[in-house]
This record gives C-alpha cells, sequence and structure tokens, in this order.
C-alpha cells in the first residue's frame, strides 16, 4: 500500500476552500474517519487547547458525512508534561487515519516533534494509508529545513535555516515547504511576501539552501495535495504553488498537477 495523500495548506485551512481539500481526502477513507489533532506547533501558547477546540468543531460540523470522531494529540511540549514521547498522550495517532497539524511556531514544531514517538507514529500511520494534512506552521516544518518565522520577522535574528522534520524523505523527495507565499500583511510599506521574510531577504535565504533541494512555496488559501499513489501533485484553492530548484521557477495555479520529479532528489534516491 502506497503512503496516504498529503495536503500542505499556506493558510486557510479552515475557509470555504480549505474544507473543500479535506473532503477530498476524506472522501479516501472509510467513515466514521478517525481524525487526530496534532497541538504540537501551538503547543507553547496558553490557547492552545481553545485551538484544537475550534479545530475539533470544524472537522464534527463542517466534514459531518464522514462521521468525523475527533481526538486531540496534545504532545505540546518534548519532557513536559504533554510529551511527545508519552504513550499515553500520543495515543490517539495509533488508530488515526488523517491526521491534522496546524498553525504555530515553525521552529517550534521541529524541535519538539523531531525524533519523538508522536512523528514515529504519523510516520507508520501515513505509511499505512492515512492521510496527513499540514497548515502554516506545521506545512514549514515537514520539509528538510525549517525556517524560522518568527525569530526572522518579529526577534531580528539573522537569517538563517534550521533541520526540518524531512517527511517527504520517504518518497525520494528533497523539499523544503514554505506557506504565506502572496502575504501582504505588511501593507504598502513593507513586503510581507514570501513567508513574511519579502523577496529581497529571501534571494539571500534562498542562496543559503543546497543547491539540490526544491522550494515548494505556497500562497494564501491554497494548498499543494502530494498524492504518492500516482506520483503527482496537485493545487487547490485561490493562489498558485511555485516550485524553485536553483535559479528556476515553475508557477502552477488552481487545478493544475505535477510530477514528482520536480521535488525528488537528483540521485532518485
Amino acid at each position: 500500500m502506497p503512503h496516504g495523500p498529503v495536503a500542505l495548506f499556506g493558510s486557510g485551512e479552515t475557509s470555504n476552500r480549505g474544507r473543500r481539500v479535506h473532503e477530498a481526502l476524506m472522501a479516501r477513507l472509510r467513515a466514521p474517519v478517525q481524525v487526530a489533532i496534532v497541538e504540537t506547533p501551538a503547543g507553547f501558547q496558553p490557547n492552545v487547547a481553545v485551538i484544537s477546540e475550534r479545530l475539533r468543531a470544524f472537522f464534527e460540523q463542517h466534514l459531518s458525512n464522514f462521521r468525523p470522531e475527533v481526538r486531540v494529540v496534545a504532545a505540546r511540549r518534548r519532557g513536559g508534561v504533554y510529551d511527545p514521547d508519552s504513550p499515553t498522550i500520543v495515543a490517539p495517532l495509533r488508530r488515526a487515519d488523517y491526521i491534522f497539524s496546524g498553525p504555530g511556531s515553525p521552529s517550534y514544531t521541529a524541535r519538539h516533534l523531531a525524533g519523538t514517538l508522536a512523528l514515529d507514529l504519523i510516520r507508520e500511520r501515513w505509511a499505512g494509508g492515512a492521510a496527513v494534512a499540514l497548515a502554516s506552521a506545521a506545512a514549514i516544518a515537514s520539509g528538510r529545513f525549517t525556517l524560522p518565522v518568527y525569530e526572522i520577522y518579529k526577534a531580528g535574528d539573522d537569517l538563517s535555516w534550521l533541520p526540518g522534520l524531512d517527511l517527504f524523505r520517504e518518497l525520494g523527495l528533497d523539499v523544503t515547504v514554505l506557506g504565506h507565499w502572496n502575504n501582504t500583511e505588511g501593507g504598502a510599506d513593507l513586503d510581507t511576501t514570501h513567508c513574511f521574510m519579502g523577496a529581497d531577504r529571501f534571494r539571500y535565504l534562498r542562496h543559503m539552501l543546497p543547491a539540490e533541494t526544491a522550494v515548494l512555496a505556497i500562497d494564501e488559501h491554497t494548498a499543494c495535495i502530494l498524492d504518492p499513489a500516482t506520483g503527482t501533485a496537485s493545487v487547490s484553492g485561490a493562489g498558485k504553488v511555485t516550485v524553485l530548484r536553483r535559479d528556476h521557477a515553475e508557477i502552477f495555479a488552481d487545478s493544475a498537477t505535477f510530477p514528482f520529479a520536480l521535488l525528488r532528489r537528483p540521485d532518485g534516491a
């Protein structure tokens, strides 16, 4: 059995467009769909439980046709009370066939999930055919390298990359994921495109990555769905998906598809 599909959201995972992406993935599964919400990206936030309850309500109310049975995986902090290595905390992942994780901090996500039982179970269920949906911070953390967005954008850290979870290595892909690619939060005075980095700073960041690594850049209110069964990726949403490798860019709009070859490691490993 091939790995299950993966939806990577630039943002808008609970919008009407986002709901349609979840529907498309859940339609492949048998009802009642066992949904696991992984809290790690927002595990440092005092309102993390509130965020999870809103997500639970979204799945239960807006995807009710699939009779989702939603459980929260409170894997908030390595070594803490809600430890991603605790068998009790991560128990809902053992039977999940739809795994969701979303907003928060990309660097925190990678730091507190890498090498844990929670991540092992996510990989195991995904390899067994479970669908995975990752939004915003979780999507950014999923690739080979992770952009420390808050540290650079809010705290003024030097431009850098951190090791990511490298989930897609199992598919032979060498990819770094970025969301919020067309963000305009800064208005006319501050360029916040390119995942809040702006075009000028991102040029430096791009050259700090290994040349063979593909950047999968996803606009807001847009998802890129990776389908291991067909070896293709598709675009769904209001924006576009941009694939950058070396100095070459290919841009794909809503409903477009492209082969995994654009994201594959050069050696095919």
